[in-house]
């Protein structure tokens, strides 16, 4: 049986990588392998097919013996977070967060709120291989309450981490994308003194992510434009990442994220270590000149599981991704967007400076170009000497090295694509080799497919 899990959980298109009875098998798998009678705490995004994946884990958790509180919709760090505080015995959030509204996925989390690690992961899927059985949706929860009180309990835990600080006097757009952040991210900017101009806020699991949201900014810059603001945040699906812009239109990604407050940080002298954690994607340009103030930058492999693992190996305070998913000390490491622009925004409010100022003094950006390659294949089911010409090829092509140009492929751990990111000191360059390098990529892999 090859793995279901991938970087994040378990991601796919319903109804076919994501069905209703892998969903039941998993609740069911869950509920055998915790350790205490305490309910699980089950979250959703706005996806369609999420009140049916709920029914099914649902069902799996009672057949096990346990029993479950529904959140209904709600940001993936809500669980996490109400995990520690309520003492849950583990959790799930059904959502494939940034992905399109016919993706969903299963994301796992154990009784210390953090991401389940591989041994529980193996143990989940040798319990799901020894049961066979398919089980089709039955609607039986239908009438399940969710509880509002504790996505209440979340929502004031955000507001606390602004220490009395308010954002009166702020213009502010916020983009939650029709996801989970149209539950709480406009009040709690309100409720914070804000002037709030938010888009696409309804809840709409049907658009959820369409051309909009932290990959797609038009609709962010627009508003801007129109609201005279002062900065945007836009969120991804499940509301643990966000993408920042300024005045100007100017783009606050999670490498700008990590430098700006690292270097707040670094200021105060409290960054241990002079270390910010970050993945192989995060940009050069950031790396040199965070390591020009004296700063180190430790990259993991993507995902956060594994900035999560190297921060605390290296007891450091802050880590995440360009892509905006960024890990602090504030709420032990549980990715959260809606908490990171909140501490953007509290940073401008403090220093007294516009955003458009702060991200001026950032790092400038070496050229990168990210190509996502389809496979008309998964790559982890592949047979093994497919794999292995496949990781070859990626390896020829990672090594090219010159005049601080850098090569990383990888295959995605959330869709059937691989990702090839160029990245050097000059456009031309990184256009160039991109080029050639998907072209070949290309080739080989529809030679492949061609064979399976």
């Amino acid at each position: 049986m090859h793995s279901i899990f991938g970087t994040d959980g378990i991601r796919g298109r319903f109804d076919k990588e994501i069905t209703y009875s892998l969903a039941y098998k998993v609740g069911y798998a869950l509920g055998v392998i915790v350790e205490t009678n305490n309910p699980i705490l089950i979250g959703r995004d706005t996806r369609i097919s999420g009140e049916i994946l709920f029914e099914a884990i649902s069902r799996g958790i009672k057949e096990a013996g346990k029993e479950f509180i529904y959140l209904g919709i709600c940001p993936t760090p809500a669980i996490p977070f109400l995990i520690k505080k309520e003492k849950f015995s583990s959790g799930i959030m059904i959502s494939a967060s940034h992905n399109p509204p016919e993706f969903n996925g299963i994301k796992i989390f154990d009784n210390n709120g953090e991401k389940i690690k591989k041994d529980s992961e193996n143990r989940i899927e040798l319990i799901m291989e020894g049961t066979n059985n398919n089980y089709l949706f039955t609607n039986k929860n239908k009438s399940t309450n969710k509880n509002n009180e504790l996505l209440n309990i979340y929502t004031k835990g955000l507001i606390d981490t602004m220490e009395n600080e308010n954002l009166k006097g702020m213009k502010i757009v916020l983009d939650t994308c029709h996801g989970s952040a149209t539950t709480c991210a406009e009040n709690i900017f309100k409720k914070l003194g804000a002037n709030v101009k938010v888009i696409n806020n309804e809840k709409d699991g049907l658009k959820i992510n369409l051309n909009c949201g932290s990959t797609c900014l038009d609709p962010l810059n627009k508003a801007m434009k129109e609201n005279d603001a002062d900065m945007g945040f836009s969120f991804d699906g499940d509301a643990d990442r966000v993408i920042g812009v300024d005045s100007k239109g100017k783009v606050l990604d999670g490498d700008h994220i990590l430098f700006l407050w690292g270097r707040e940080l670094l200021e105060s002298k409290i960054l241990t270590n002079k270390t910010l954690i970050s993945t192989r994607m995060a940009n050069l340009g950031f790396e040199k000149t965070w390591n020009n103030i004296g700063g180190i930058l430790y990259r993991t492999e993507i995902g956060d599981k594994f900035i999560f693992e190297a921060i605390r190996k290296k007891k450091a305070l802050l880590g995440g991704e360009q892509s905006g998913h960024i890990l602090s000390t504030i709420n032990d490491f549980c990715g959260d967007g809606i908490l990171t622009a909140l501490q953007i925004s509290k940073y401008c409010k403090k220093k007294n400076i516009t955003l458009e100022s702060w991200l001026n003094s950032s790092f400038v950006p070496y050229p990168q170009k990210l190509t996502n390659i389809p496979l008309s294949f998964n790559f982890k089911n592949i047979n093994n000497s497919c794999k292995d010409f496949i990781n070859e090829s990626i390896k020829i092509f990672t090594n090219i090295k010159k005049d601080d140009c850098r090569v990383y492929i990888r295959p995605s751990g959330t869709e059937p694509v691989l990702r090839v990111l160029v990245e050097a000191p000059n456009q031309k360059e990184v256009d160039y080799l991109s080029t050639k390098i998907t072209k070949e990529l290309r080739t080989k892999i529809n030679k492949i497919s061609n064979n399976l």
